[in-house]
């Protein structure tokens, strides 16, 4: 338990360490999820209002045509420093096609493109995706080409992505070389992650592009014998950390308010591991079936999760009510710090309280 308390420690300092600027935080964590749920913000701005002072909602979508950033898939789609970006492409998968090779040359015509100009330009027929239903053909080729990194997300209006021609990718990386420092970022956002977990996370990209590189668990067996990845046991799980990652680090006596797609408790698991009870997502459950909350907030006390928030705004006034795993934390300066996040928060959506 002592080793796994630090563990829980390091996790908390190390992910929500603050950084000057937003280009900053955004290429010190590498990746922010991305959602559009908006409850009482999105998933985007709550990660990012923790970790850059003065961050506002809406600060992301506002500034990221000036920021050195992309939209993109990592282990989810959200927002990507240019490093981690240049190590997903190039990912292959054929020259464009027929429509798809139609909506590149149209996009690269127009320099930035919205969907609806592009399908009252080339049609509104629909086709069968991935989950057997329809969609918009423009949308599916406009996909298709920004996952292979021939276009780039220039801005959004309203939240909907307008699309232009990507930055071509240089490769200057063996094989080996992009696919461990792709670990390296999955680690440097997520540590300390679950090796079970990175194994799965890094078994997809190894089948899909880098097939000659062997299995996950092969390729992280030699980077862990190099010396490129620590692991720590503790409460009978390995733990990857980057190498030379002190297990000393103290997070601040401090209540926050965590998005649930937050890298501090994206893993479910590890979230049971370290703090001892199951948080589920609930936004998808049926209201009548939720324990939590439609978009119940994590709610970490110093290094420990003791609870979730429900936050909404109501005609221009924050609201925030709160529950607990276990029995509240007593004592005057939880209740102080509780009021000071809720304070944070409202300043964060422009609401009084």
């Amino acid at each position: 338990m002592k080793e796994l308390r630090k563990l829980r420690s390091l996790a908390a300092a190390r992910s929500l360490a603050e950084a000057p600027t937003l280009q900053q935080a955004v290429d010190r964590l590498g990746f922010v999820q991305a959602d559009p749920i908006r409850s009482p913000a999105r998933a985007q701005d709550l990660i990012l209002r923790q970790r850059v002072p003065g961050y506002r909602a809406g600060d992301l979508e506002r500034l990221y045509p000036r920021l050195d950033i992309e939209e993109d898939y990592l282990y989810a789609y959200g927002f990507v420093s240019r490093g981690v970006w240049r190590l997903l492409h190039p990912r292959g998968g054929g020259a464009p096609k027929g429509f798809e090779k139609k909506v590149l040359a149209a996009v690269a015509g127009q320099g930035e493109a919205h969907p609806a100009a592009l399908e009252a330009l080339l049609g509104a027929r629909r086709v069968t995706n991935a989950w057997g239903g329809l969609s918009k053909a423009t949308t599916q080729a406009l996909d298709w080409l920004h996952y292979r990194g021939l276009l780039r997300v220039a801005r959004r209006e309203n939240g909907i992505r307008v699309f232009a021609p990507a930055r071509p990718v240089t490769e200057d990386l063996l094989p080996a070389q992009r696919m461990r420092a792709r670990v390296l970022a999955l680690v440097n956002i997520l540590a300390p992650v679950p090796l079970r977990q990175l194994r799965a996370m890094a078994a997809r990209p190894l089948r899909r592009y880098f097939p000659g590189l062997g299995a996950a668990p092969a390729f992280l067996a030699a980077m862990i014998k190099e010396g490129a990845l620590a692991v720590v046991k503790a409460g009978g799980e390995d733990y990857v950390l980057p190498p030379g990652c002190e297990l000393a680090a103290e997070a601040p006596r401090k209540v926050s308010f965590l998005a649930p797609f937050d890298p501090l408790v994206w893993d479910r698991d590890r979230f049971k591991q370290f703090w001892g009870w199951d948080y589920r997502f609930e936004a998808y459950t049926p209201a009548a079936k939720r324990v939590r909350g439609y978009y119940a907030l994590p709610l970490l006390w110093g290094d420990a999760v003791v609870g979730w928030a429900n936050a909404s705004v109501r005609e221009g006034r924050l609201v925030v009510e709160t529950g607990f795993a276990g029995a509240r934390p007593p004592g005057a300066a939880f209740k102080r710090e509780l009021e000071a996040e809720t304070a944070r928060l409202a300043a964060f959506l422009g609401a009084r309280l």
